[in-house]
């Protein structure tokens, strides 16, 4: 990759604020995340976190300001961007195997009237080694544990060739091994060039996965590089009536 395409912005916003209806949820962003970057939206729940990922897919309106997704407005990117939800709306109890759901990723790219051809096969087959589940494409869906189940959801969004994905908290309630699967995931997106942006409650992961924060709770209480913005005061402000038990150097976020 190019120092230019390291640099290419896959996401602007530009004192953007969001709103349902006439309520504000999020007032005042700014900031830019680049391809080959990822970017930790962090905050306590009701921060507004989701909403900010649903504004980006164009699904709840900016207000104020703008956001920009690769180069053009939220509803004439989506092709180019994938999401992972907290909670898939597939059934499981329904009867579909991984790979069917990986192929899913596909058919966003191709139609749904057209057949996958071979390339689109091997692609989805990828897309499920990469998130190690490879011995596990026939199987139902519904059988996998919560873990097994979301690396199969990113691997749907890493099938459909994404310039930006979204993931809305992707590490809850996983194991230790999908966890390592998805941060491996994350990792080989951004080495070929594509951006990611995250929410989490996890610091840890934060650090881990991601290159730079954006602080939410309403408002943004810092967007920048991770070392930089993930500071005891800047934590402090941003979760306002939770507590913060600093252990060594690190920072761990619990209610009050």
């Amino acid at each position: 990759m190019t120092q230019q395409q390291d640099r290419t912005a896959a996401l602007v916003l530009e004192k953007a604020s969001v709103a349902y209806g006439h309520v504000p949820v999020l007032e005042e962003l700014h900031g830019t995340v680049h391809s080959g970057e990822a970017v930790a939206l962090i905050g306590p729940n009701g921060a507004g976190k989701s909403t900010l990922i649903k504004a980006v897919l164009g699904l709840v309106p900016t207000v104020r300001g703008r956001i920009e997704v690769l180069g053009v407005t939220p509803a004439q990117a989506r092709r180019d961007v994938a999401y992972v939800p907290q909670a898939d709306t597939l059934d499981p109890d329904f009867p579909v195997s991984v790979e069917q759901v990986v192929m899913m990723g596909r058919y966003r790219k191709i139609g749904w009237l057209r057949r996958p051809s071979a390339t689109d096969r091997a692609l989805a087959a990828e897309a499920l080694e990469r998130v190690g589940l490879s011995d596990r494409a026939r199987n139902r869906f519904g059988t996998l544990s919560g873990g097994q189940r979301q690396r199969v959801l990113l691997a749907r969004a890493i099938a459909a060739q994404p310039r930006l994905l979204l993931l809305d908290e992707p590490f809850n309630g996983v194991d230790a091994v999908s966890q390592h699967a998805l941060l491996e995931a994350i990792a080989q997106l951004k080495q070929q060039g594509a951006a990611v942006v995250v929410s989490t409650h996890d610091l840890a992961i934060a650090h881990l996965a991601c290159d730079e924060v954006c602080l939410l709770n309403r408002h943004q209480f810092g967007f920048g590089p991770t070392d930089e913005i993930l500071t005891p005061e800047r934590l402090r402000a941003t979760y306002g009536g939770h507590a913060l038990e600093l252990r060594g150097d690190r920072v761990i976020v619990t209610q009050t």
